[in-house]
């Protein structure tokens, strides 16, 4: 089976090493002149809109999916006219858009924080008025990793604010006084076959995931069944085939809905050493017609990011145990650029450890 990948990112890499195993092999279409996955897998090098390099990448596919949310719905319902495309481009329109992805999550039912369109700054005074502060200000399309927001603590806020970001569709959300940052990653099949991976535990720094502990403590099998039944609502709505992330708020027993991811997830990296089947291999599964595999985790985990740069590898190996993923990326501020997943036997045993990997992989603010 070929599939091709849209984007050629460090999803699109560990996709591909996914694949091997599976007999699966892929083909990523990257603008770069040397990307992530280009060095583990075929690369066919054009933009997302040069329909000269998408008419290659059908060709060298049986199927095609995605890394990443941004590429242009225009270009997946072109491809999708000449070979399966999935998950289905009406996924990306949905996340791409965030007043569009929010007022979704509504029509389904599932709960979210308080949010109103803003495309003016009479709009924009009026929903500050409307939903109090704090409140964020984003971007309503192309924010990722904390970019195209900007929190708003105070009126005096509002005008550096509006001053950075106005002039383009906005979106203005409640700031909610979250317990914690959950995620949940559910996977469907072609058949509607649907499985979902345990809750994680998301800490961020600076807008950018830092650490995921899964399986999330305290959730209790409530939480867990909410969480996973929401998912199964997208899923089906959208006629989904493939891995599917929703971050979550958690206030007390309440989940709140903060965004979609229609693609494999920076949060559910410590699956490939510490689940059943990772998230990956899901995934090709899925969009190949494959049965799915179990999501169980193996042990307790710990992913952290390394952003930036990556420590010497004999510094991580030192810890035992450590697993290290490295992307073939140059060190950059901000870039995320690898990842460690450590293992623990037990709950008790996590806990334990935690405090010493927080220590030795904490990260400075920026870097």
């Amino acid at each position: 089976m070929r599939v091709g990948v849209l984007g050629g990112g460090q999803l699109g890499r560990m996709l591909a090493l996914a694949g091997h195993p599976l007999g699966v092999r892929c083909t990523v279409l990257d603008p770069a002149a040397e990307s992530s996955a280009g060095q583990v897998c075929p690369q066919i090098r054009g933009e997302f809109d040069d329909f000269r390099a998408l008419y290659e990448l059908a060709r060298a596919s049986d199927v095609v999916t995605f890394e990443f949310e941004n590429v242009p719905v225009e270009s997946a319902r072109w491809l999708a006219e000449r070979v399966p495309v999935f998950p289905p481009p009406r996924a990306l329109e949905v996340s791409q858009e965030r007043l569009a992805e929010k007022e979704f999550f509504a029509s389904l039912g599932i709960p979210t924080p308080p949010f109103a369109a803003v495309d003016s700054r009479a709009e924009f005074d009026a929903a500050v008025r409307e939903i109090g502060l704090p409140a964020v200000l984003k971007t309503r399309r192309f924010g990722y990793d904390g970019k195209g927001q900007a929190v708003l603590r105070t009126p005096a806020d509002c005008d550096a604010a509006w001053e950075r970001l106005g002039g383009r569709p906005l979106i203005l959300e409640g700031f909610v006084p979250f317990d914690r940052e959950l995620s949940v990653i559910a996977v469907r099949g072609r058949d509607g076959q649907v499985t979902t991976y345990p809750l994680i535990e998301n800490v961020h720094r600076d807008g950018i995931l830092h650490r995921s502990v899964s399986p999330a403590a305290n959730t209790g099998e409530e939480l867990a069944e909410r969480a996973a039944e929401y998912a199964s609502r997208v899923l089906a709505e959208l006629d989904y085939v493939g891995v599917l992330t929703v971050e979550w708020f958690q206030d007390g027993p309440r989940l709140l809905a903060n965004e979609m991811a229609p693609r494999v997830h920076n949060s559910g990296h410590g699956t490939i050493d510490a689940a059943v089947t990772s998230q990956f291999e899901n995934h090709l599964r899925a969009v190949c017609g494959l049965p799915l595999g179990r999501c169980d985790a193996v042990g307790w985990s710990a992913m952290y990011n390394f952003i930036g740069s990556v420590p010497p590898a004999a510094e991580v190996l030192a810890n035992p145990d450590a697993k290290l993923h490295t992307y073939g990326k140059s060190p950059r501020p901000g870039r995320k650029v690898g990842h460690v997943t450590l293992r623990a036997a037990s709950a008790d045993d996590l806990a334990e450890k935690l405090p010493d990997w927080d220590r030795q992989f904490e990260r400075a603010p920026g870097t």
